[in-house]
Formats: structure tokens, C-alpha cells, sequence
């Protein structure tokens, strides 16, 4: 099926490491992501998910295969207007520096002056609900605190695609279910284009306009799976819906025979 508005397209897309007879993590990858949309990406431990999004990033050179952003290639180096989550936020904060500033630090490198990366960082804690924590220093906050600034930190760069590696996997579940309709919230009030990946069946379906389900490694996509749930969503009415149940019944069905990866259907 052809997209709409293509802002994140993948054609052909396979990595090998260690040269031609090494281990293929990544094999012939066809997906789009529609400017907008928040797409998420479930499949079995080592099936290539980070390697997929290593290509997508531009930290990787993929062996085969295209990646564009906005109609434009990348090419092993890191687009302008694309940013990332990772999961592992103790690792991503600078912890010498306040929270203010661990937001503002990637703008450094842009034709922002002092003022205007200040303004944008107390801009974006209060989206996230930081308002108040700007002047403390990551080691101060909790997990899901912590994870808040290092969205808050991406989300400051404007940028067009927003990709996400597990980035509520390290919390407790409470904190997991605040997150996810912190994304959601964002998500709508930024128009952002979101690609997340996770390894959560439920979280999938609760977050995503469509999932694409990996066979194992070498993955390959199984299905495209559109998840009509709506915009509005709440983490009790919308899990307990029959649409939902009946999605993750799916996705799980799917995961069960991932060793049996067929071409890419269209739900």
C-alpha cells in the first residue's frame, strides 16, 4: 500500500556484520512511516531491531538498501532533524550538568543564542511537567523523572522524526503507563512522527497508529498492522476494549510463529 505522506521511508534495508560471510542482523526491510504517525517496531530479542535503527539514525552504514528522510538519503551520518531516545537514560545525561542545561546541550551546535535555547528548554520541561526541576541535576530524579529530561531533550531540537530504543523499558509500571501518555500528549501537541521499538506487546498497540511485527534475525517485517484505536486512549478503557484485546492476540500469534516469516501483509 502506498502512504500518504511518507516521512520516513525503507527500501531493500539489510546490514551484515563482519563482512559478507558474517552475521546478516537486518535483511530486505520494506516499510514507511507517514509524517505524523507514531509507528511502533515488536519482535524477538536479537532480531535486529537496534541495527534497524542504528540505519535509520545514520550512526551505521547498512550494506543494502535505502533510508530517507523527508525524501532525502541518509548516508551514514546522523540527519539534522532527527533525534533520539534510548533506553538507558542514566547513560544519556550529562550528570555535572542541571537539567536546564542537559536540554539545551544539543542546541549548542545550532543558530540559537543563549536566550532563545534557554526559553526553549523551559519550554519543552513544562510540556513534559519539569517545570519546576529545571535548576536540578539528573541524580536528583528519579528514573521516570530522568527519562522525562531526556525527551524533553529531543523533543527541543523540533525534530522531524523522534526515534525511540526502549525508552520506557528501565521504569516500574506506574512510571511506564505516565510516560506512554506523556508521548501520546506530546505526540499531538508537536504533530511529532514517531518510530518507537519495544519489546512490550500491550505497549505497542496502546501507543501506535501501526505496528510493524519483525520475524527473528534476519529480520524481515511479517505484518503491518494498523491499530484502529482512536486518538483519545486511557490506559483502562482503551486495554480492556475488545479492539485491543483482539490486536495483541494478533501481535502475540504473530511473535509465536516468528520463525516462519512470510512476506509482508497489509492488515
Amino acid at each position: 500500500m502506498t502512504r500518504n505522506n511518507p516521512m520516513l521511508e525503507v527500501s531493500g534495508l539489510g546490514h551484515r556484520y563482519g563482512g559478507a560471510h558474517g552475521h546478516e542482523a537486518i535483511s530486505e526491510l520494506n516499510f514507511s512511516v507517514d509524517s505524523g504517525e507514531l509507528a511502533c517496531i515488536v519482535g524477538p530479542s536479537g532480531c535486529g531491531k537496534s541495527t534497524l535503527l542504528r540505519s535509520i539514525s545514520g550512526l551505521i552504514k547498512p550494506t543494502s538498501g535505502d533510508v530517507r528522510l523527508h525524501g532525502d538519503d541518509v548516508k551514514g551520518e546522523v540527519p539534522r532533524d532527527l533525534a533520539v531516545v534510548f533506553q538507558d537514560y542514566s547513560r544519556s545525561l550529562f550528570p555535572w550538568l542541571s537539567v536546564r542545561a542537559n536540554v539545551e546541550f544539543p542546541l549548542r551546535s545550532r543558530d540559537l543564542s543563549k536566550s532563545e535555547r534557554r526559553a526553549r528548554a523551559d519550554e519543552v520541561l513544562e510540556w513534559v511537567g519539569l517545570a519546576g526541576a529545571a535548576k536540578k541535576y539528573p541524580w536528583q530524579l528519579s528514573g521516570g523523572m530522568q527519562q522525562r529530561v531526556s525527551i524533553a531533550r529531543a523533543l527541543a531540537c523540533r525534530p522531524a522524526l523522534l526515534l525511540m530504543d526502549e525508552p520506557f523499558a528501565s521504569v516500574d509500571a506506574q512510571t511506564r503507563f505516565e510516560l506512554e501518555d506523556l508521548l501520546l500528549r506530546v505526540r499531538k501537541q508537536f504533530d511529532s512522527t514517531v518510530l518507537l521499538v519495544t519489546h512490550d506487546i500491550d505497549e505497542s498497540i496502546y501507543l501506535a497508529d501501526r505496528v510493524f511485527v519483525l520475524s527473528k534475525s534476519p529480520a524481515t517485517v511479517v505484518k503491518d498492522l494498523e491499530i484502529p484505536l482512536g486518538e483519545d486512549r486511557d490506559q483502562i478503557s482503551t486495554r480492556e476494549s475488545e479492539t485491543f484485546v483482539h490486536l495483541r492476540s494478533e501481535v502475540a500469534r504473530l511473535l509465536d510463529v516468528r520463525s516462519a516469516a512470510k512476506p509482508t501483509e497489509k492488515a
